[in-house]
């Protein structure tokens, strides 16, 4: 117990212990076993804009505080990005933010729009960080379930509209959606854009698997009617750019609503990768070739796991966009996620995560576990011959 008998824990994050993330990851290393657990690449991504951050660091650009909305440089490209990709125009100097990640827009947006008791409605399963950031802004979770629909999980829009109440705040969106591969259709974010505008909500998308779609486009929520106004549109460079340690993202909103996520962020980071912010901006304007390229080499990757899983014995959601593959275990005879992913290093060498961490009611996330499948080929082809071993077990 700390001073005055009280955990030094506060309440607000009592729930939120080590990540899962970190027990797998430990898990991978004290077996040898391969960690398909936690997305990130196991290469650096391209070596034009590896080289534009030494040239940033040699040049002396960024080396000190950057300006606390971002370089120019980069909050420019930003603008071109979102004008070249979906037609959207947005103004570099009142409309942009740079972050430290995608993970910081959220926590930074969710803090300065959401007042203590305000409802948040998110999608089960959601990445792990959102359920801290609404606990920190002392709002109040209530998620809406995808549920698996033939061989993909689908959002429930009847669900989603019977959720909203006269304390719902916003409404936290992620799509393409991690972990279950979904990616929302322009029918089902239409219906969202007309909910959120009927009762006047606000709405935080997470859209940093927005390249990463197979044989389906993404749309951003705010390109719909009504939406200019109240959405805040988050992405980042570390999943299109395999640059995950730089934690360069960025926020795109109406004036009013990046004043205000600015209003917490510069008391979170202030600022943030300095030099890697020109770099981002070099890697936006890549050539259409380049995001066609990862797109390809992603969805072959994603074909050689989906296949060597559901040779392996397991049910398996072919995702539609993220790398990222839910599967079900109740095929295998087994129904406990945790007990399976704990078990999976020893049994066979390979590491993956229980999704039921991705929700507040876990026993509805129990049979399923998530495998990354942005890995080298090589590595992705001795895993799947480690997981033969589950079928023939």
């Amino acid at each position: 117990m700390g001073a005055m008998g009280r955990p030094p824990l506060g309440r607000r994050l009592a729930a939120f212990g080590t990540t899962i993330f970190a027990e797998m990851s430990a898990l991978a290393v004290r077996t040898g076993a391969i960690n398909l657990g936690q997305g990130f690449p196991d290469t650096d991504g391209p070596e034009e804009v590896r080289e534009a951050a030494v040239r940033a660091l040699r040049d002396g650009r960024g080396n000190q505080y950057p300006p606390g909305p971002g370089v120019p440089e980069l909050r420019t490209a930003v603008t071109e990005h979102q004008r070249r990709w979906y037609g959207l125009d947005v103004d570099p100097d009142t409309e942009v933010l740079i972050t430290a990640g995608a993970t910081e827009a959220i926590a930074a947006s969710l803090l300065a729009l959401v007042e203590p008791g305000d409802e948040v409605i998110a999608l089960e399963p959601y990445y792990d960080s959102y359920a801290a950031c609404v606990a920190m802004a002392g709002g109040v979770r209530v998620p809406v379930t995808l549920r698996p629909d033939g061989d993909i999980f689908r959002l429930d829009l009847d669900e989603l509209r019977a959720a909203v109440t006269d304390r719902t705040r916003l409404i936290l969106l992620n799509t393409p959606h991690n972990p279950t591969g979904t990616v929302l259709t322009h029918d089902e974010l239409a219906a969202v854009a007309e909910l959120a505008v009927e009762r006047d909500l606000l709405v935080v998308t997470d859209e940093v698997y927005e390249h990463l779609v197979f044989g389906t486009a993404h749309t951003p929520l705010v390109s719909f009617p009504g939406m200019r106004e109240r959405t805040v549109t988050i992405s980042s460079a570390g999943k299109t750019f395999s640059f995950t340690g730089w934690k360069v993202g960025w926020v795109t909103a109406a004036p009013e609503l990046v004043t205000a996520v600015r209003s917490a962020k510069q008391y979170l980071t202030y600022v943030s990768a300095g030099p890697f912010q020109y770099a981002v901006a070099e890697a936006l304007r890549l050539p259409d070739a380049y995001f066609d390229g990862i797109r390809e080499d992603l969805r072959a990757k994603r074909d050689l796991l989906a296949d060597g899983l559901t040779d392996a014995g397991f049910q398996v959601f072919r995702p539609s966009g993220t790398y990222f593959i839910t599967t079900d275990i109740r095929p295998l005879g087994e129904t406990d996620g945790f007990a399976f992913c704990r078990s999976l290093p020893e049994r066979c060498g390979v590491v993956a995560v229980p999704n039921a961490v991705f929700y507040d009611r876990q026993d509805q996330g129990s049979p399923f576990v998530r495998f990354a499948f942005c890995k080298r080929e090589s590595v992705l082809t001795e895993a799947v011959g480690r997981l033969k071993g589950l079928a023939a077990g």
